[in-house]
């Protein structure tokens, strides 16, 4: 094609909406989030478990009472024990 023929300026590419980008990070955030491991202080600071002492709550781990991993030295929760712990102590009501 000639210049003559086309009387319109060439078109630049189109940049992808920056939501997009936005999107991938939180699914990046929300992977690595499932990958990361909590240790009691943490969870009891950012209250994930409905325990209010660290205390309290590796006492109730180390006689095998909440959902938790055993990783070498020490107890760690991964948000799959924190969600299974949650509705493994969830109270339905009575149907009336």
């Amino acid at each position: 094609m000639t210049a003559t023929a086309t009387k319109a300026p060439p078109t630049k590419a189109r940049k992808s909406p920056p939501r997009a980008a936005a999107e991938t990070s939180e699914t990046e955030f929300l992977h690595e989030a499932e990958l990361r491991r909590y240790t009691a202080a943490e969870v009891v600071a950012k209250q994930l478990l409905p325990y209010k002492s660290e205390v309290v709550l590796l006492r109730k781990c180390y006689a095998r009472q909440v959902i938790h991993h055993g990783d070498g030295n020490g107890i760690t929760f991964t948000l799959d024990d924190i969600r299974r712990e949650n509705a493994r102590t969830v109270v339905e009501p009575i149907a009336a």
